[in-house]
This record gives structure tokens, sequence and C-alpha cells, in this order.
């Protein structure tokens, strides 16, 4: 049987799919937080200019405790943004608002594996509600 081979991207991406399918929802994992707000911005890797930005009204009772986010890269691999640690943190501290900086330790592309680093920025705000 002829199975294809697919690119390393795919295959990080289905398998952090996976990690965050098998995680507990926010609500099971955090039973006092009642509401969440996530406004991120993507920077490209100079940092000065913003490529995009999302508002995201979290469904706490079906989001998934493992809180992470797609680089913009498309060719990015083994990069993206998770977030779930700082959220924790932020949870546990009782903290209204967690705010912060990440920097995409991905590789740019597939050609520049263990060369060149994505380097593409996320800033985010979390507003906790409880």
């Amino acid at each position: 049987m002829y199975r294809q081979r697919i690119g390393a991207r795919s295959e990080y991406r289905q398998q952090e799919g996976q990690r965050v399918k098998d995680s507990a929802t926010l609500s099971d994992t955090f039973r006092k937080l009642k509401s969440l707000t996530a406004v991120l911005q993507y920077y490209a890797p100079e940092g000065d200019t913003r490529t995009s930005q999302i508002k995201y009204e979290v469904n706490v009772a079906n989001a998934k405790s493992v809180f992470r986010f797609s680089c913009p890269n498309n060719e990015c691999v083994r990069g993206d943004f998770d977030l779930s640690k700082e959220l924790a943190t932020g949870i546990r501290g009782r903290q209204k608002k967690v705010s912060g900086k990440m920097v995409c330790q991905g590789w740019r592309s597939k050609t520049t594996i263990d060369t060149i680093h994505c380097n593409n920025i996320l800033r985010y705000t979390l507003s906790l509600g409880y």
C-alpha cells in the first residue's frame, strides 16, 4: 500500500492538533474561570509592522486548556504560539489581565530548517473573569 509522506509542517500541525484535542476544557481545568477574551496582535519579525489582529471571545465550556495559536507565516515549520502556561499562571494568580509578547521559534520555511528562525511576533492580552 502506497502512503504519501506529509510535510514537516503538516505533521507538526497534526501532532499539535491532537494535543489540543486530548486536553481538558478550560472550564474543567480552571473551575473558577467564567470568561476569557484574547486580543492577539501579530507582527512581522522586525516588530514594527502589525500584520493582523484578532479579538477572540472564548467559550470556556468548550475551549481546550492547551491554548495555542498558529503562526501567521504559512511556511513556518514547528512554530506557533502556545499561551497555555501564561494563561494558567494568570488564573492561578487571579489576575484580571495577562499580557505579553512571544516570538515564534519555528523555522521560516522547510528550506531554512536549522538555519533561519521564523521570528514572527505575537503580542497578546488575555482578559480573565471569575
